[in-house]
This record gives C-alpha cells, structure tokens and sequence, in this order.
C-alpha cells in the first residue's frame, strides 16, 4: 500500500508540473526565429531551459520517491534522485549524437546536388537556396531561411553566415567556405572540388563508422559494467533484511561510495571508446 501511495504521489506531481512541461501550445506573440540559434536547436532537440529543468526536477523526485519507499534508505533514495536529475540530459545527449550520426551521412549527397545545380548553369545562390527543396529533410529548414534571406537582402556573404550558424557543422563550413571563395574569385573548377569533397567526406565517413562499430564493444561493456552492480543492489533491498542493512550508516557509505566509483569508472570507459569529434575551423 505504501508502494501506490507512493507511486500516486510522483503521478500528482508529475500532473502538477505538466502545464510547464508540456505546454499547449507556444505563444502568440513570440517571434520565429528565421534561423535556429544554436546546434542543439538546428537538430530539432533542443528544449527551453525552463522545460529541462522541471523535467530533471520531476524526474529526480520520483525516483528519490520511488527508491525511499522501496528501501527505506536515505543514501540509495539520494542516488536514485541524482540519477533520475541527470536522465533528460543524458536522453538529449544520446538523441543529439545519433542525429549528428545522421547528419553526417547526407553531406555528400549536399555536394551531389550542388554539383548538378551549377553544372545546368545556375548561379550559387540560387542553387543553394534550391537545396530547401531537394536536400534530406532534416537540412531543408535552413536552405530555406537562406534562400528567404538571401532574396530579401541580396547579399551572398551575410546569409551565408547566417546558414553556418544554423547549421554549426564541420563540413557545412567547408562547404560554405568553398562557395564563398568560388563567389569572390571565380573559376571553373567548382564543381570538381565539390566532387572532390563529397568523395572525401563520403570516406571519412565510413571510416568513423567502421571504428565506432568496432569499439562499441567499450561502450557496452561501460554500461554493462555501471549498471549490473545497482540492479543487484536493487534487488537486495526489496527484501527486509537488505533493506535494514542498507538504512544503516555502513550500508549508507557503500552505496554512497559504489555510486562514486560507478560514475568514475563509467566516464573512464566512455572516455577511452570516444572518438574525436570533427572542429569547426571556418565560424
């Protein structure tokens, strides 16, 4: 009984915060951006501050909740509420890694299709503002805000930025800066060097994904590792007798201590199996 009390208090104050969460619907008066402001916010994963806040709070105190009512014990309630506080980060972040793994395949296809635009003559604003129609879905948005700045100012270099920014990637810069280079000086090479640069691309690719394939294995086994210990605490103290051992001051210092080494051991893992990721030379 205690355990649904329980349970029906995090779900009340779940609902209690949800107009905050969750709202309806954005307001009238707020103005839309013409460009995302931030990377996060390009790849359609960033929330308001506001939101991530309360959903870390929210979460936190339902898993204190959960975990006081399970055990008894101050300290496993501690570390379930810190690990409940930090889940809508580490959610974004893992969302935020596989989109930018997307991301990072439709490059070449952007130079493909750059390459036919200038081959059947068309001038380099106008083929990168025709990208809003036929690049992947999840770039279009920012074509488009260039292609509506580019025909309302008329100036290449400023909406050129205004699309680096929004995109905040490696290789849209590289992209963007070839082009820039190819407006101020001329030539007739264009289209070679972003065949060029596909190709390259397109490889690199291929290569991090051939190395992040084989070095998953660190990744699991940091997971594997960091979880199998608390799944077993969590089994120890749904009975009486763990449940007593863990409320007291010893129990408290190992699990307190077990949480510390976990997350140690944890980032080590993560940090010997992380890959370099790509620098934006060209802001």
């Amino acid at each position: 009984m205690t355990i649904v009390l329980g349970v029906v208090l995090a779900a009340g104050l779940l609902l209690a915060l949800s107009p905050w969460l969750w709202p309806a619907h954005a307001p009238l008066s707020a103005p839309r951006p013409s460009l995302p402001a931030s990377p996060l916010q390009s790849l359609g994963v960033e929330a308001p501050t506001r939101v991530v806040v309360l959903a870390s709070v929210a979460a936190g105190l339902v898993a204190a909740s959960v975990a006081w009512l399970v055990s008894g014990s101050a300290a496993f309630a501690l570390v379930a509420g810190a690990a409940g506080l930090t889940t809508p980060v580490v959610v974004l972040r893992a969302r935020r890694r596989r989109l930018l793994k997307a991301r990072r395949a439709m490059w070449p296809d952007v130079c493909d299709l750059l390459v036919a635009s200038i081959r059947v003559g068309m001038a380099l604003p106008d083929a990168v503002a025709a990208l809003a129609e036929s690049a992947p879905a999840p770039l279009r948005p920012a074509f488009a805000a260039f292609g509506r700045d580019v025909h309302a100012t008329g100036r290449f270099d400023p909406a050129a930025q205004g699309l680096k920014n929004a995109l905040a990637d490696p290789v849209a810069d590289r992209i963007m800066e070839t082009l820039r280079m190819a407006r101020e000086v001329g030539g007739t090479e264009l289209a070679v060097v972003l065949r060029t640069l596909s190709s390259s691309v397109r490889a690199e690719a291929a290569l991090r994904a051939e190395v992040e394939a084989r070095q998953s294995w660190i990744r699991g086994a940091a997971v594997l590792g960091a979880v199998a210990p608390w799944v077993i605490l969590c089994m120890l103290v749904l009975r009486p007798e763990g449940a007593q051992a863990y409320a007291t001051a010893e129990g408290a210092a190992v699990i307190i201590g077990g949480a510390v080494v976990s997350v140690i051991a944890f980032r080590a893992m993560l940090q010997i199996g992380r890959l370099p990721e790509p620098r934006r030379w060209f802001r």
